[in-house]
């Protein structure tokens, strides 16, 4: 039989009353029942045969295997005829050809029954035939549009990284091509939404909405039930806040406005502000500008101290110190885990650049003061257009760590963070105290202290909401209460180069 000229069958019922198998075959088109198997199967009870789709390489797509002509399928497949008939021993044959989406190949509709074809069971083939081809091109359609979906997001994804490790330089470039303008800016505020992870999919999809798509939405690696918003505008915040309230169960947290290197320092406020909107009715909190410490030391002895630290660092390649200093700076806000998955890389990759930035800085990273420390430097140096070179200093003696942590600002601020677990009958400041000497462990911290572990946990988390700071996860706040034991002498200075005794942080030093 011959093909057809423009690709599609138009045939009709003619003269039958016996049309109800045509509302049957209708059924199958609805957003309920498309399924090409059910269609096959609806097929072969119709016309009480066997029936089998194939594609072009004889791969059985539906239905039961037919045995068939592999010559009279291939000259259908190739397009020479479009159906073919057999009939012989009890058995009657069709082949139709079936058009499929391409890059797919044509396949085949064998339909085998014993008594010969009429004209209802010809005509319920043939339009079967075209239902089937409907079904085929809306399930690659559903398909297409689900892998474009895919790669949209890993496109986020990508740019978020980007931001993470600093490279706005790349993740401008990277966003240009699908979202012009969208970090045509200088600053952004990050938000974290927290729903169930079931749902997530149709927040992200929300996000989208509420921001009208100037937002960069981005599922995150880390926390399946998070999604995290980079917007430059001010008014998504509003945006979010009203999706969270159409959501029950939904939790929003936001960042101060940050410049877009410093996305990874946003994206930490906005998940430490999360933890707040979890206490808040209306279930939405921002980063408060409370007072750090950082804040209230002498800037030029904060940024030539940071110099001072940071300087192993500068003879590497610009790249490799810039991914290393980002590496570390998620690595002490967040675990290695959760840092491994927001960059995009092995855990392994994680603990490899702190390691490696541990043996730069000839310090040791178990040691809670000694990643407070490194904290400071870090969040101080991605502040500064430059670091002030150390030769030339006007300072004619290195400035200490521990100078930074004399001035009468630091010191007030820091007795009065710490006074206010005092009032605590459970002694919450020795528990707390002990439990940062033996770098966060609660089993170490227990058997210096004569008790449970588990009272240890329960100490340490008590006194976060005394200090309004998450303690138990390490990250900002934690450091911040670490800076304040060191300020008023609870704990002993950290040692930041052991195997350079004119460092002057060094044990060995002067």
């Amino acid at each position: 039989m011959a093909g057809r000229g423009d690709g599609y069958r138009h045939t009709e019922v003619r003269g039958t009353q016996d049309v109800a198998w045509a509302q049957e075959l209708l059924d199958h088109l609805r957003p309920t029942g498309r399924d090409v198997r059910r269609v096959v199967a609806w097929l072969a009870d119709a016309v009480q045969g066997r029936v089998s789709l194939q594609d072009g390489t004889g791969a059985l797509l539906a239905g039961t295997r037919v045995p068939v002509d592999t010559d009279l399928v291939a000259d259908i497949v190739a397009g020479r005829i479009a159906s073919a008939a057999w009939e012989g021993d009890d058995r009657h044959l069709r082949l139709v050809r079936v058009e499929r989406p391409a890059p797919s190949c044509a396949g085949v509709l064998a339909v085998a029954r014993t008594a010969p074809f009429d004209r209802r069971a010809s005509d319920i083939v043939t339009h079967t035939v075209q239902v089937v081809e409907l079904l085929l091109r809306a399930r690659e359609a559903t398909a297409a549009g689900r892998r474009l979906e895919r790669a949209t997001s890993d496109l986020r994804l990508a740019i978020l990284q980007l931001l993470m490790v600093e490279d706005t330089v790349s993740a401008r470039r990277v966003a240009a091509g699908l979202w012009p303008g969208l970090l045509d800016t200088d600053t952004a505020c990050v938000y974290v939404v927290e729903g169930s992870a079931e749902q997530r999919d149709r927040l992200a999809e929300e996000c989208l909405d509420a921001t009208e798509e100037q937002a960069l939405v981005v599922r995150c690696p880390a926390m399946d039930e998070h999604v995290i918003v980079v917007t430059p505008g001010e008014a998504a915040g509003a945006a979010l806040r009203s999706l969270i309230v159409r959501n029950p169960g939904t939790f929003l947290g936001g960042s101060a406005r940050q410049s877009l290197a410093r996305t990874a320092t946003a994206y930490g406020q906005a998940v430490s502000a999360l933890a707040v909107a979890h206490f808040r009715p209306d279930k939405a909190a921002v980063y408060a500008e409370r007072t750090h410490p950082e804040r209230l030391m002498d800037p030029a002895a904060l940024r030539e101290w940071t110099a001072h630290v940071l300087h192993p660092l500068d003879t590497l390649p610009h790249h490799t110190r810039a991914e290393l200093l980002a590496t570390t700076r998620l690595g002490l806000e967040f675990t290695a885990v959760n840092a491994a998955k927001v960059l995009g890389v092995s855990r392994n990759t994680v603990r490899a650049r702190m390691e490696r930035v541990e043996g730069l800085l000839g310090t040791d990273f178990s040691d809670l003061t000694v990643r407070a420390a490194a904290h400071l430097a870090l969040n101080t140096q991605i502040g500064l257009a430059e670091i002030p070179a150390v030769r030339g200093t006007a300072q004619p003696v290195p400035v200490r760590f521990a100078d930074l942590l004399t001035g009468t600002a630091v010191r007030a601020w820091a007795h009065d963070l710490l006074g206010r677990l005092d009032a605590d009958t459970r002694d919450l400041r020795r528990t707390l105290r002990t439990w940062i000497a033996a770098g966060g462990n609660s089993e170490r911290a227990a058997q210096i202290l004569g008790m449970h572990a588990q009272t240890v946990r329960e100490h340490v988390r008590g006194a976060e909401p005394v200090l309004e700071r998450q303690l138990l996860a390490a990250g900002s706040d934690l450091y911040e209460v670490v800076l304040a034991h060191l300020a008023v002498g609870d704990l002993e200075p950290p040692v930041l180069d052991r195997a350079k005794p004119g460092h002057p942080d060094s044990p060995v030093h002067g």
